[in-house]
């Protein structure tokens, strides 16, 4: 496995806000969009992109979450201590 990982996130104060954006994704609109017009982090303006980290570099809750993923699969909602992030792993 490769050290560093790639993913967009978009990261709300509620689960249901998190629920209601997975039904958003399925209805066809793009994860980018949802992070532009719905995600609490500054990394919402570029569609969620996080860039590359390396293990470690996430809180332990959200790194699992991507290593879980297969590449362009989003997440259900995944709590951390700063909310509930929907991850889409791109690396």
């Amino acid at each position: 496995m490769s050290e560093t990982m790639n993913a967009q996130h978009i990261l709300v104060d509620h689960e249901h806000e998190a629920s209601d954006l997975v039904k958003k994704i399925e209805e066809g609109v793009t994860f980018e969009k949802l992070a532009e017009d719905f995600s609490n982090c500054p990394s919402g303006k570029q569609g969620g992109n996080l860039g590359e980290f390396r293990k470690g570099m996430m809180v332990p809750a959200f790194e699992k979450a991507v290593l879980e993923l297969e590449v362009g699969q989003v997440s259900g909602p995944v709590k951390t201590q700063f909310g509930y992030h929907l991850i889409k792993r791109l690396g």
